[in-house]
């Protein structure tokens, strides 16, 4: 049995202002995590509604179980990719909307055996799914100092990357970097803690492995392009990033696509009475859209 969720949904009043749910609307949640949008948004669907709840961690399926017994909720383990084949599989045509929240969930940070948390002295894992794909910390055994490198700054963005590189090589050389507390403390040494900022130094690092490690950009690019034709005629497609590699994704792609009006000319932010109750959210940018034929 998992532990309950400590994971406060992020941007809960903003999502529910732009998705407009009603009595009777069909809305898809497309990362469940702890299951806050989604029992908030099936509460205001009834009756006659339904939301599908869809993430690629199992745990978070299993957590949320007992939070949505009661709700006119579908759960299912999958990618937000898929969205379309969940939708076929329910015999649903369109959706009146469909919310992406691409950050990490606070249940994952606080599973010592996943890694997500610098602190944590478990296995570097950082997967959303750990039945597939590699590790962080086989990532780091298998990659040369270049590619290591170019992850570091193309996905983290970091600036120090090849130092942070260099010295992943020459550790491991030595012994192999299994846990993420050993990385932190590498990333650490590499990197100086900037003034006036509270930012951990190995957080672009971390960043930039777990997207790589769970292809994020490339699942949401797949998103943005498939989910679209998932929207009824003034269905709204609402995102919520947290980086700036993925916001503008999104940005473009809403700009970009004839399919979809862009409702916020610029991103709805959290307010400062969330970022004092959940310091989590101080990061969170959300855009909407809707589907115009």
């Amino acid at each position: 049995m998992p532990e309950p969720t400590c994971h406060i949904p992020v941007m809960l009043d903003e999502a529910i202002e732009w998705l407009t749910p009603a009595p009777g609307k069909v809305l898809v949640d497309g990362t469940l995590g702890g299951g806050g949008h989604t029992a908030a948004l099936a509460k205001l669907v009834e009756p006659g509604g339904r939301v599908l709840a869809i993430d690629l961690d199992p745990e978070a399926i299993d957590r949320c179980e007992s939070i949505v017994e009661s709700l006119p909720v579908d759960l299912a383990i999958g990618s937000y990719t898929k969205i379309p084949e969940l939708l076929k599989s329910y015999e649903i045509d369109h959706v009146d909307g469909i919310l992406l929240d691409i950050g990490l969930s606070s249940d994952q940070l606080a599973d010592e055996q996943r890694g997500f948390s610098y602190q944590s002295t478990g296995t570097l894992d950082l997967r959303f799914d750990r039945s597939r794909g590699e590790a962080a910390w086989q990532l780091l055994a298998r990659l040369d100092e270049r590619n290591l490198a170019n992850i570091i700054y193309q996905y983290g963005e970091e600036r120090l990357s090849r130092r942070i590189a260099r010295r992943i090589v020459a550790q491991r050389r030595e012994s192999p970097i299994r846990t993420a507390n050993q990385l932190a403390d590498l990333v650490r040494s590499c990197v100086p803690r900037s003034r006036g900022h509270s930012i951990d130094p190995a957080t672009r690092t971390f960043q930039a492995l777990r997207i790589a490690v769970n292809q994020e950009l490339a699942s949401l690019e797949q998103a943005l392009e498939r989910l679209p034709d998932c929207l009824g005629p003034g269905g709204r497609l609402a995102i919520i990033s947290f980086h700036s590699l993925e916001d503008r994704l999104v940005k473009h792609a809403f700009r970009n696509d004839q399919r979809l009006e862009v409702l916020t000319k610029r991103p709805l932010r959290p307010s400062e009475a969330e970022i004092d109750q959940n310091p989590r959210a101080r990061s969170a940018k959300m855009r909407i859209a809707k589907r115009t034929h």
